[in-house]
């Protein structure tokens, strides 16, 4: 059974003049449990203060629980701070965080959002609040569950703040593939950076992750890879500027799943980007991202026709 993480909290409503897509993590919820796949569902506990102050200043971790973000730095974000969107944003790291867990108990386990790759510090920005990579990375690492996490970032936009959050702190790399001309205007220095020429296709953006990725990783040495696994290098995405196929994504996550289980690491993915005006289109890739690496990473334990959740979410 592949193990999925889920909060009821993920799906908050829409805040005004937000022009993010905000029934998307319901969409994936939903599809997920109309599939035929194994599904593990569980819920996490919304992550601790301490813990998100461990990456983020703790004047901005308390604007953010208490709704109280500045204009300009909603501005950046892309929407307002809410009572809601604050318990969304406590939660979703708090799940990327289970998800590692997880995946270190039985080889792979999703979260059904995450990947906030751009939150800084002191702001949020490009939809992002808290930044769950960072935070969840930093916590296993420093509770001692685990001595290195390597995280890799496939969305389409640089993960500028995962970089930025997690510099010369021991025990984490990050490795970030991505289109060069694409949003944000000034990139972070990630232990890696990929930067790609605009249109790039399947063939090329596989190779080149592979020939970039595998010796990292066997320099590096990691215990457990935390994958941002965003769909937006797809050609069709409207927020991407790579061409990458249907099929191109899902070849992109048995690779990663071949990486890892060639060097037995587990793997907890976080949903990353995904834009466009159909939000069940956009659901589906995630959908598609999450059972492609649940079968390629558990194998038979993953399919199983008619099978439905564990439990309800």
């Amino acid at each position: 059974m592949i193990p999925i993480v889920h909060h009821p909290d993920y799906v908050a409503p829409a805040p005004v003049r937000s022009g993010y897509q905000w029934n998307k993590n319901g969409l994936v919820r939903d599809l997920l449990r109309v599939s035929d796949a194994a599904l593990d569902w569980h819920q996490p506990e919304p992550m601790p203060r301490r813990w998100l102050e461990a990456a983020h200043d703790d004047d901005y971790v308390a604007e953010v629980i208490e709704a109280r973000v500045p204009p300009i730095k909603e501005r950046r974000i892309g929407f307002p701070v809410t009572p809601a969107v604050a318990a969304r944003s406590q939660a979703v790291p708090g799940g990327t965080h289970l998800a590692a867990r997880l995946a270190l108990e039985h080889g792979f386990a999703a979260n059904t959002a995450g990947g906030s790759h751009h939150a800084l510090a002191d702001t949020g920005a490009g939809y992002c609040v808290f930044n769950d990579l960072a935070i969840a990375a930093i916590r296993l690492v420093e509770e001692g569950t685990v001595g290195r996490v390597l995280i890799v970032d496939c969305d389409v936009h640089q993960g500028d703040g995962t970089a930025a959050l997690t510099a010369g702190r021991p025990g984490i790399a990050t490795y970030s593939i991505h289109a060069a001309k694409n949003f944000p205007a000034r990139k972070a220095v990630s232990t890696l950076d990929v930067p790609l020429p605009d249109g790039v296709g399947d063939d090329e953006y596989l190779a080149t992750l592979e020939e970039t990725l595998a010796p990292m990783i066997d320099g590096f040495g990691p215990d457990l890879i935390l994958y941002q696994a965003g769909v937006d290098p797809f050609a069709g995405d409207r927020l991407g500027r790579l061409s990458l196929t249907l099929d191109g994504l899902a070849r992109r996550e048995r690779l990663i799943a071949r990486l890892a289980l060639a060097r037995r690491l587990p793997v907890a993915s976080a949903l990353g980007g995904g834009y466009g005006s159909d939000g069940m289109e956009v659901a589906a890739r995630h959908v598609a991202s999450i059972l492609t690496l649940g079968a390629a990473m558990l194998g038979d334990t993953a399919l199983g026709p008619g099978a439905r959740a564990a439990g309800t979410v």
